[in-house]
């Protein structure tokens, strides 16, 4: 009976669910193309000086569209591209770098749980600029801070542990017998790697996903 009488606040709940999930599904593909093709640049190819100052380009550019994001759907405050806001894409390509380098400094499993703990503080420090810079008015308190900011922080981090342990420690591929169509014949073929990918993309649109809706019920 609330719902039939009140249809306008169904109609609110429902604009604001597509509007955080739509959010969500962009940051993930933004976050999962300008990771992955980092990682692709400096994991998985020889890794020159030349690729990784292309690879930091490619995180740079990723964190300053997410955070386009970010703005266009918590608030309407002004210029991404302000210095004081391109902090926080600075902030968060350094924080990536420093992820794959503790994690091979230390190497092993070890290395990628201590990695994560690195990853986990970058990105939760990174959502806590995000909410002060782009949408001030708002502040995080008690619940919300978990919710909106740790929460994601933890899952971002499980899934690049998830790509990292993928590469490192799983070496195993599956290949589908050959498949007929019309006149042409190919084999499908899974590497670890690649479920790797999938597991971080996966997991890292949960995080948004509960980002967003956090952010915007606060």
């Amino acid at each position: 009976m609330s719902v039939i009488s009140h249809p306008e606040a169904l109609g609110r709940t429902a604009r604001r669910r597509v509007r955080w999930m739509t959010a969500a599904a962009c940051s993930t593909a933004i976050e999962a193309l300008a990771v992955g093709a980092w990682f692709l640049l400096v994991v998985l190819e020889t890794r020159t000086a030349a690729t990784a100052l292309v690879g930091v380009g490619i995180l740079f550019c990723g964190s300053v569209l997410r955070a386009s994001i970010f703005r266009a759907t918590t608030s309407e405050r002004g210029d991404v591209l302000k210095p004081s806001r391109l902090c926080t894409a600075v902030f968060v390509t350094a924080g990536w770098v420093c992820w794959l380098l503790v994690a091979e400094s230390i190497g092993g499993a070890r290395g990628v749980l201590a990695a994560g703990i690195v990853l986990v503080g970058a990105v939760l420090a990174r959502f806590t600029l995000e909410r002060r810079v782009f949408d001030g008015k708002r502040s995080d308190r008690g619940r919300s801070v978990v919710w909106c900011q740790f929460v994601p922080a933890v899952l971002v981090a499980a899934g690049a542990s998830a790509l990292l342990s993928s590469v490192w420690f799983v070496d195993w591929s599956i290949a589908s017998p050959p498949i007929s169509l019309v006149s042409s014949r190919f084999v499908l073929h899974v590497e670890a790697a690649q479920i790797g990918f999938a597991l971080f993309g996966l997991i890292t649109f949960l995080a948004y996903q509960q980002r967003f809706r956090t952010a915007l019920e606060t």
